[in-house]
C-alpha cells in the first residue's frame, strides 16, 4: 500500500473517526500515525536509519525525512544517523556539534506485514491515549459516589462497567454484607482509589467505606452540601449498624433532627441504599467525655474518666445497662470506640468500686509502710488525695493541717519522714546505676532523678549522647496500629509519667547540651510552628 494523493485524506479521516469513537484528541492518533510509518520506512531503508514522518494537519500529504546528526569525532558509532563537523561540511554550512541535518526520502509502500506492524502502533498509542483519558477524567472524581452497570462477577468481585470509562472494581471484601448482583443492574458504589497501573487505570469502589456513607448523606441533606450541618466522624459495621456523629454550625437547626428528616425520610433513604443497615445519628461535641456518653447510646453512663496522653478511656455503667453499652458481640462499644477515635474500657459501678478500693488499700500500705504511720492516720491521708510520698515531703505545710488531728509538729515530722526516705531511695538507685555503667553526665542531667537514670541504665541507656539518640516514644511510650487494633508500646520512664511532650523536650535539651542541635534554629523552628499553629487556629 502506497501513499499516494487518492487516500492522504483518508488518514485524516481515519484518525478524526477514531478520535470520536475512543473520545481522545485527534492529534494523538495522527502522532501515532507518523510514529507507524517511520516504522515502516525503517524497515524498508534500514533499523539505523533515523526515519521520520510528519503529516499535513490540513493535506493529509506524509512527509518522510532521514536525519542525521553532527557528533564529535570519537562518538561517530552509528553512520547511518550521525556524522561528523567534517563530513556535516558536504550538506551544511557550518555546522557545530549537536546540529541535525535532514533530506527527504521517497514514501514507502507498505506491504501486508508492515501495514499490519503499523496497524498495532497505532492500537497501541490509541490505547495508551484511550487510558490517559480514562484516569484524567477519574483522579479527581475519587472520594465521590457513581452510578454504575454490572457486568459480570469474578471469584466474587463485581465488575462494572462507567459511562465512558471502562471497568472499575467492587472487590469482594467492599460489598455489604452478602449483597448478589447480576449482569445489567444498576449500583451505586464509592470511589475509593484511582490508580494509574501499566495494564490502565484501575478505578477500585466501595460500599463499605465511612465516607460513603457520608456522602449518602450529604446528598440526601441539603444543610451537610450547604456546610450548615458538618459530618465529624463516622463508623460502621457494614450493613448491620452504623454510627454518625454531626454538628451545626447555625444554632437554629438540630443537625440530628435534619439528617433524620421529615418521619424519619431521610435517614429512611440513607438506610435502603445500605441494605437496612441501622444508623445511630450522634451529636458531636469538643468534650470527648461528652460526645463519648453521646455515642453509647442507647445506653446509660453513669460516669467517664478520660486519659488524654493514653488516648484511653474508662466508662462505667450500671449493671443492668452493661449488656446494652457493650452491644452484641461488642458492636456497641467497638462502633464508639471508632467513632471517638479512643480506647474504651466499660466496667460496671461494682467493678469500679472494687477498682477504687483496692488503689485506697495499695496507697493506705504504702504510708503505712515508708511513714511508719498506723492505719487510720495512713487513711486520713489517702481520704485527702494524697498518693504518692513526694507529694507529702514537698506539699506546702497548710494543706496537711487541713487534716483533723494533724498540727504543725505533725505535719513536719510527716514531711521530714517522706523526705528522709526519699533521700534514701535516691542515693540507692544512684549506687545502683552507677554499679550499671551509668556516667555522670546521664546521672547529672537536670530533669532526670535518681529511678530515671537506673531504669534508662537497665535499659541500656548509659551516658548523655546514649540518651540523646532515644526517641520521644521509647522513653514516654505510646501506642501503634498492628492489623487494625492499637498496641502499647511501653516506655523506660513511662512508670514515673513521663509524658510525650517532656520526653521530646528532655531529649532535644540533651542534643542542644551536646551540641548536636544549635539553640538558635531551634528556637526559630518552634516560633515558626507556633505561628502556623496560630494561623491554622484564626483560619
Amino acid at each position: 500500500m502506497a501513499i499516494t494523493s487518492a487516500n492522504q485524506l483518508e488518514l485524516l479521516q481515519t484518525a478524526e473517526a477514531v478520535a470520536r469513537e475512543k473520545m481522545i484528541d485527534p492529534a494523538l492518533v495522527v502522532e501515532a500515525m507518523e510514529e507507524s510509518l517511520a516504522r515502516a520506512a525503517k524497515s524498508r531503508y534500514g533499523a539505523e536509519m533515523d526515519i521520520r514522518v510528519s503529516i499535513d494537519r490540513k493535506t493529509g500529504r506524509a512527509r518522510f525525512t532521514r536525519v542525521r546528526t553532527v557528533v564529535e569525532d570519537e562518538d561517530l558509532e552509528n553512520y547511518q544517523a550521525e556524522f561528523t563537523v567534517e563530513q556535516a561540511r558536504q550538506y551544511m554550512d557550518d555546522p557545530k556539534v549537536g546540529d541535525t541535518f535532514e533530506e527527504e526520502v521517497p514514501p514507502v509502500e507498505l506491504g501486508r506485514i508492515a501495514a499490519q506492524s503499523a496497524k498495532q502502533v497505532i492500537l497501541q498509542k490509541v490505547r495508551e491515549a484511550e487510558r490517559d483519558r480514562q484516569y484524567e477524567e477519574f483522579k479527581d472524581r475519587a472520594g465521590t459516589i457513581i452510578n454504575a452497570t454490572v457486568k459480570r462477577e469474578e471469584y466474587g468481585n463485581i465488575v462494572v462497567e462507567l459511562p465512558g470509562a471502562g471497568e472499575a472494581v467492587l472487590r469482594r471484601n467492599e460489598k455489604i454484607g452478602r449483597e448478589a448482583y447480576r449482569p445489567g443492574d444498576r449500583i451505586r458504589c464509592y470511589v475509593k482509589d484511582v490508580r494509574r497501573e501499566v495494564r490502565g487505570p484501575q478505578i477500585f469502589l466501595s460500599r463499605t467505606a465511612p465516607e460513603f456513607m457520608a456522602e449518602l448523606f450529604k446528598m440526601e441533606v441539603p444543610e451537610i452540601y450547604e456546610g450548615i450541618i458538618e459530618i465529624k466522624s463516622v463508623a460502621r459495621d457494614p450493613g448491620s449498624r452504623a454510627k454518625i456523629a454531626v454538628i451545626s454550625y447555625d444554632g437554629s437547626i438540630d443537625p440530628v433532627g435534619a439528617c433524620v428528616g421529615m418521619r424519619g425520610s431521610r435517614v429512611q433513604a440513607v438506610v435502603g441504599e445500605l441494605q437496612g443497615e441501622k444508623i445511630d445519628i450522634i451529636p458531636w461535641n469538643e468534650d470527648m467525655p461528652t460526645f463519648l456518653v453521646n455515642a453509647l447510646q442507647p445506653a446509660e453512663v453513669s460516669k467517664v474518666v478520660f486519659d488524654e496522653e493514653a488516648e484511653r478511656i474508662e466508662v462505667v455503667v450500671p449493671e443492668e445497662q452493661l449488656s446494652l453499652a457493650i452491644g452484641r458481640r461488642g458492636q456497641n462499644v467497638r462502633l464508639a470506640s471508632q467513632l471517638t477515635g479512643l480506647d474504651i474500657d466499660i466496667m460496671t459501678e461494682e467493678q469500679e468500686s472494687k477498682r477504687r478500693q483496692a488503689e485506697f488499700e495499695t496507697r493506705t500500705k504504702l504510708f503505712m509502710d515508708t511513714l511508719d504511720l498506723d492505719e487510720f492516720f495512713a487513711q486520713l491521708l489517702v481520704s485527702e488525695g494524697f498518693t504518692n510520698l513526694e507529694e507529702v515531703a514537698y506539699v506546702d505545710q497548710d494543706e496537711l493541717l487541713v487534716i483533723d488531728g494533724v498540727d504543725s509538729d505533725t505535719a513536719a515530722e510527716l514531711q521530714a519522714r517522706a523526705r528522709d526516705y526519699i533521700d534514701a531511695q535516691n542515693k540507692a538507685a544512684l549506687e545502683r546505676a552507677r554499679e550499671l555503667g551509668a556516667e555522670d553526665s546521664l546521672i547529672g542531667f537536670p530533669g532526670l532523678s535518681p529511678q530515671m537514670v537506673e531504669a534508662l541504665a537497665k535499659d541500656g541507656v548509659k551516658t548523655l549522647e546514649d540518651f540523646a539518640t532515644c526517641a520521644d516514644w521509647e522513653l514516654a511510650g505510646g501506642w501503634t496500629t498492628q492489623n487494625g487494633e492499637r498496641v502499647k508500646d511501653d516506655g523506660v520512664l513511662e512508670p514515673f509519667e513521663v509524658s510525650l511532650e517532656e520526653a521530646q523536650e528532655l531529649v532535644m535539651t540533651a542534643r542542644v547540651a551536646l551540641g548536636w542541635v544549635d539553640p538558635d534554629e531551634l528556637a526559630a523552628e518552634e516560633a515558626a510552628a507556633a505561628a502556623a499553629s496560630d494561623e491554622e487556629e484564626e483560619a
